[in-house]
């Protein structure tokens, strides 16, 4: 029996390679030097993608499959696909949450710590010297007791929250509407609030069309000379120049970011900064983490190729 045929956009970890090509005949498009001519020749016999979050499945793409069934993505965030084009032709989409909520929530917070005590530049201090020549490293900021906002209360950014309470801090969040599982967090509707009233701001938001950019000038100013902005979502949560001028001007404190517009190739303006920590997208990256959101992906393809229901359904 003929294995189903899979679009791979990009690469994944060796222990979820190997179990794919077993499952599956698969084109493996990142490796194609010529990728309109690769998708040209494999992409008639396409009956699902297999993608990343950043990477997605853009209309061109899908229009290349005429058989295609299924878009399987390694990852929480979906908005790099299509969603559109999928309606359309009633192609389903899966993604793999919760197996990276805990993950993705830690890190946040080990951003929020690791810049509010200075720790990058205070390990410098040690290894350079300039603890022995200079003294002791200037002081910081303290973190427990203070306040912080979750914009977007979902299952990543409830997580952060009930991580936060542990510093006792004071929790306020923003949503569509008031969450029944957060009685003791203050809601608070309008984002520019939300950052008024905040020492720390996480950004924790699905993305999507009307997400664009929500944090933009008013948000950014709101928060203030003294905030700190943490994004754990998606980039296009955030306006880049707005934040980058803020960042440059003082107008924000600070900035601990793990995603970017274009990245890995970010804007170099970033690179120039002392009040910004720079994490190459990775809040998932753990290995436990990894295995199991290839498995899901892997889960999804199987269940749809075999008639039943998929695990993880976003369209």
């Amino acid at each position: 029996m003929n294995k189903p045929q899979i679009l791979q956009v990009g690469p994944y970890p060796e222990w979820d390679e190997e179990p794919l090509n077993v499952a599956f005949s698969v084109h493996r498009y990142f490796e194609a030097d010529d990728k309109a001519s690769f998708l040209a020749a494999v992409g008639p016999n396409v009956r699902a993608i297999a993608t990343r979050g950043e990477l997605g499945a853009n209309r061109a793409m899908i229009e290349a499959c005429p058989a295609l069934e299924l878009i399987s993505v390694y990852g929480v965030g979906f908005d790099a696909v299509d969603l559109a084009a999928c309606r359309e032709r009633g192609i389903r989409v899966t993604n793999t949450p919760d197996v990276l909520t805990n993950d993705v929530a830690d890190l946040g917070v080990a951003m929020m710590l690791c810049l509010s005590r200075g720790m990058i530049g205070a390990e410098s201090w040690v290894k350079d010297g300039s603890w022995a020549t200079k003294g002791l490293y200037p002081l910081k900021r303290r973190v427990w007791g203070r306040r912080a906002g979750v914009l977007g209360l979902g299952r990543i950014g409830y997580e952060v929250a009930k991580r936060l309470q542990g510093f006792d801090m004071q929790i306020a969040y923003s949503d569509v509407a008031p969450k029944d599982f957060a009685p003791n967090w203050e809601f608070v509707a309008d984002p520019v609030a939300l950052a008024a009233r905040s020492d720390f701001l996480f950004v924790t938001l699905a993305a999507s069309a009307a997400t664009r950019h929500i944090v933009g000038r008013e948000v950014i100013g709101a928060l203030g000379g003294e905030g700190m902005l943490i994004n754990i979502s998606r980039a296009s949560n955030i306006d880049e120049e707005a934040l980058l001028t803020a960042l440059e001007s003082g107008v924000l404190g600070c900035a601990a970011l793990d995603v970017f517009e274009g990245e890995p190739k970010l804007n170099p303006r970033f690179l120039a900064l002392d009040n910004v920590l720079l994490q190459p997208h990775h809040a998932s990256g753990t290995i436990e983490t990894r295995k199991a959101m290839g498995q899901l992906v892997r889960d999804n393809l199987t269940a749809h190729f075999s008639g039943r229901p998929l695990p993880t359904p976003v369209l």
